[in-house]
């Protein structure tokens, strides 16, 4: 690809050395906050359209891209259709980040806000996808990926997974916060069609229908979904991990503070999870977990001090203290 969009994939892994300095075995994390859009869906943005860019399926001036999204794959899409031209409608909900709407609309895209939510699920959405599906079916030459559903997006992450293998050789475990569920089942299918022997640890959020019914709602965007995807299959990951909205901020916040890491709400519940997982990770092995954004579209929410303790009340104690104590170290 050309431009800007050939900086897409082979971001960096780091050794993670202060988040938990007493774990008996490594920990690695690879930054998808180093896509040019921010996010690890700028791969699965990629992946969805190049074919039908290079084909002429979508042509500049005349085609429109279509699709619904709490915003990260939303800014994948503008940025691509953007570059060539294309017309993108991005269908977002109240929750989206504002930065996120904002981005999209400053690479020129249009973005709906639906404000209505499903009465069987209490969701917004299944809103959002019946919104697409009229603007499809009401724009000519209106192409929609579907996130949800598309192989394409899996596909994108192959190349995710091969990177990680290519830096640790040697990897036993590999944790994946989940949504549409493209990361896991990509990574899923990598490693099993080539029978290497690691476990994969899905992170889904509390409030969730991706595992089993939802407890509770949610408050971050991006992390989990409310109906259960389309490339969801059972069997995709070894262990299931479920964590609540404010061990995801915990979570966020520590990797802040230990290793200067500003990261998004998927990649704190992956923290979590890790934490989770501890007592059942033999010492000397070694682990990588998948982050999937960064931080600067979360300021007003999990990085700030008065949104969390108005959703929360007040826990700055759950991360302060031990983080007064490694930095001490």
């Amino acid at each position: 690809m050309p431009g800007v969009l050939s900086t897409i994939g082979a971001t960096p892994i780091v050794e993670l050395t202060k988040l938990n300095p007493d774990n008996p075995f490594r920990t690695f994390a690879k930054l998808e906050s180093h896509n040019p859009g921010g996010s690890i869906k700028d791969r699965s943005a990629l992946e969805m359209l190049r074919d039908r860019i290079r084909d002429g399926r979508l042509v500049p001036g005349k085609s429109t891209v279509i699709e619904s999204s709490s915003g990260n794959l939303g800014i994948g899409l503008a940025q691509i259709c953007a570059y060539y031209g294309i017309r993108f409608i991005c269908v977002v909900d109240p929750r989206t980040n504002r930065q996120n709407i904002a981005i999209m609309r400053a690479y020129g895209a249009e973005v709906e806000v639906v404000t209505d939510i499903d009465p069987s699920s209490g969701e917004y959405l299944p809103v959002r996808i019946r919104r697409v599906h009229e603007l499809v079916d009401s724009i000519t030459h209106a192409y929609c990926p579907n996130q949800y559903a598309n192989p394409l997006n899996p596909q994108a992450h192959h190349s995710t997974v091969r990177e990680v293998l290519e830096a640790l050789p040697t990897l036993d475990f590999l944790f994946c916060a989940t949504s549409s569920c493209g990361t896991l089942r990509g990574c899923a299918e990598y490693l099993r069609r080539r029978q290497l022997p690691v476990q994969i640890v899905a992170v889904d959020a509390l409030g969730s229908a991706i595992f089993g019914s939802p407890v509770g709602g949610r408050l971050i965007p991006g992390h989990g979904a409310s109906v259960r995807p389309s490339l969801y299959a059972d069997g995709l990951a070894d262990v299931v991990i479920r964590v609540d909205d404010l061990d995801t901020v915990v979570g966020c916040r520590r990797l802040a503070a230990r290793e200067a890491i500003l990261a998004g709400g998927s990649s704190g519940a992956v923290v979590s999870a890790l934490g989770t997982m501890r007592d059942r990770i033999p010492p000397g092995a070694t682990c990588a977990l998948v982050f999937p954004d960064r931080g600067e579209r979360y300021l007003d929410t999990i990085y700030d001090d008065d949104w969390v303790a108005t959703h929360f009340g007040d826990v700055a104690h759950l991360w302060k203290e031990s983080d007064m104590e490694a930095a001490s170290c």
